[in-house]
């Protein structure tokens, strides 16, 4: 793993929400000033923030689309960089910093990286200590006694507590920072993320009967076997005349019988005969070879063939009983997909039901004070919750029935009310925002106390940061935040644990390769999803572009694209004209 080290000395204050880090913090700021130690502090947001004032000129360049925007007077300057690609790491916010010019660096949030840590505790907020878990708690500053050889400072005693940081920023203690952001060791490919989620699916056991026409689109249970030959008769595949094989050298033939579809020729054809015989009618007994009806000439009761369109050849325009589908054959098997031509060959066989997997039930939310309902008024740094609804599309074309569940609050009794009512109506549980990098303090908590969740980074872009585990049985992904991510997380993970459910147990995406139109950038070992766009050049060969700007917040791009391009992690990049990995979006977003 990477390691970065701060020039100086650099401290954590680690607690759950509602200690009052901030307020400390604060509170002690000017006594660290007042002693003289030059401090600066990083602080993690949970959530959308933004520290410009709207109507401001900055706030109105930014918003134009500066990606970057510096602005600088008399007493102070302030750089707002947009990150819509990827959140900036720990090690990337300290490199902004002059250090030449401080004596320590406080850091509130980034509880999960390695620096050291003093743990803020108050028994009234009724959570569990963090330093038996964490070994980089240095002190604990509490308003009750903790069961500990680390330092014990009392968290209402504002100034010994200042004494202590004072002294940890004299001793000029560097510690190297590990940062899993800097580094894929630790995280898993986007395979091994995909198998561990697929070995911890169960397929389906439930099963349920409906009429042929409402199984359009259904998941088969059971195997569906050929009740009959298909076609049950040795017919003729056009229209013409039906003769012997062991005949076929004669010059004429006497006509005994016409045969029209659902009808048949009940006497064996005998040596020098001929029936006339309509396509899909059975072939007379002894008669296995049809002439079509263009290269016959009839005159009353005589036929003959003019060979000069093609020789007659045994067997010739003869569907044998059984070719289709043998009795006791595998028309359809467990876990198809049904559509118009499924269908049609159910109905062939005779049957007018059909049995089916239930529909998957999928409950969704999303979470985040930030975000609010399409229709509403936009308030200040809010933004309009598009993700559900593209999960709800995404799950209602694959076949799930969807339970939406709204927009959660970010606080402990919304979730755990959510996460309870969602495990009970619904097979799976997907939500898009906070949940899926566990940055509020509250939601490993709840995720604890009804299930199993593991927090994962995912060696890809995008879609890096995602949760998946059971709540209360019930499979549970936490998705990101971003529009695109969300789209991406959701195709590579989210779908092949739905074809699972829906018994489509070895189900995977259509892919294939073409040509690069233009450079595509990535980075060695990270595997790239970028929108694309896939069609046919004048040389008949398939060649594939982008979307144009590939952020993570920009819907533009997957609206745009119908494939995604699959750079691998073993590929640095992609030139024009190298061969690059297509997934097609068509019928799948």
């Amino acid at each position: 793993m990477s390691q970065i080290t701060a020039s100086l000395p650099l401290l954590g204050f680690a607690a759950w929400s509602g200690t009052g880090k901030t307020t400390l913090l604060e509170a002690m700021l000017p006594k660290l000033v007042e002693r003289g130690v030059r401090v600066a502090v990083i602080k993690h947001a949970h959530h959308n923030f933004d520290i410009d004032k709207e109507g401001k000129d900055s706030y109105r360049l930014r918003k134009a689309g500066a990606g970057q925007m510096l602005i600088s007077s008399r007493y102070r300057r302030a750089m707002v960089t947009e990150t819509p690609e990827e959140e900036a790491n720990l090690p990337q916010l300290i490199a902004q910093l002059d250090q030449t010019k401080l004596d320590l660096i406080l850091v509130e949030g980034f509880k999960k990286l390695d620096f050291p840590k003093i743990e803020l505790h108050r028994e009234e907020v009724g959570k569990p200590w963090l330093h038996p878990e964490d070994n980089n708690i240095i002190a604990v500053a509490a308003d009750i006694t903790a069961e500990t050889q680390l330092p014990q400072l009392n968290i209402n005693d504002l100034d010994k507590i200042t004494d202590y940081v004072v002294n940890f920023a004299k001793q000029g203690i560097t510690a190297p920072l590990s940062c899993s952001d800097l580094d894929p060791s630790g995280m898993l490919s986007v395979e091994q993320g995909r198998e561990k989620i697929l070995s911890q699916i169960v397929a389906p056991s439930l099963a349920e009967n409906v009429a042929l026409k409402q199984a359009l689109g259904q998941i088969v249970a059971e195997d569906i076997l050929s009740p009959v030959n298909v076609p049950q008769h040795t017919n003729s595949a056009m229209d013409g005349y039906a003769i012997r094989g062991d005949d076929i050298e004669r010059n004429s033939y006497h006509v005994v019988a016409q045969v029209m579809a659902g009808h048949h020729y009940d006497m064996p054809l005998e040596q020098g005969e001929a029936v006339r015989i309509m396509t899909g009618a059975p072939v007379p007994e002894n008669a296995d070879t049809v002439i079509m009806r263009e290269q016959s000439q009839q005159d009353g009761d005589t036929v003959t063939f003019d060979l000069s369109m093609g020789a007659i050849r045994q067997g010739q325009n003869v569907r044998q009983a059984g070719e289709d589908l043998a009795l006791g054959q595998a028309a359809v098997r467990a876990g198809t997909q049904i559509t118009a031509p499924e269908l049609g060959m159910i109905a062939s066989l005779g049957l007018n039901t059909v049995s089916i997997r239930p529909k998957v039930k999928v409950a969704i939310f999303s979470t985040g004070d930030e975000v609010q309902h399409p229709g509403e008024d936009q308030k200040q740094n809010c933004i309009y919750d598009s993700n559900r609804y593209t999960l709800h599309a995404m799950l209602t074309k694959i076949g799930c029935e969807v339970i939406d569940l709204g927009i959660i609050e970010d606080n402990e009794a919304s979730l755990e009310a959510t996460l309870t009512a969602a495990s009970e109506q619904a097979d799976l549980i997907l939500s898009s925002g906070g949940v899926s990098v566990g940055d509020a303090d509250y939601i490993k908590t709840v995720l604890d106390k009804l299930g199993q969740i593991n927090f994962w980074r995912i060696n890809m872009r995008p879609g890096r940061p995602l949760a998946f585990g059971q709540i209360q049985t019930k499979p549970f992904f936490g998705l990101p935040g971003n529009p695109v991510a969300v789209m991406v997380v959701f195709l590579q993970f989210v779908e092949p644990a739905i074809r699972k459910l829906q018994g489509m147990t070895h189900w995977e995406a259509t892919a294939f390769n073409a040509i690069a139109e233009e450079k595509l950038r990535s980075r060695l070992g990270r595997t790239e999803y970028s929108r694309g766009c896939y069609g046919i050049d004048a040389n008949g060969r398939l060649t594939v572009k982008s979307t144009g700007q590939q952020g993570s917040g920009i819907l533009r791009s997957m609206s745009e694209a119908n494939c995604l391009i699959e750079i691998m992690p073993e590929q640095p990049g992609i030139e024009v004209g190298e061969t690059v990995r297509v997934i097609p979006l068509v019928n799948r977003i």
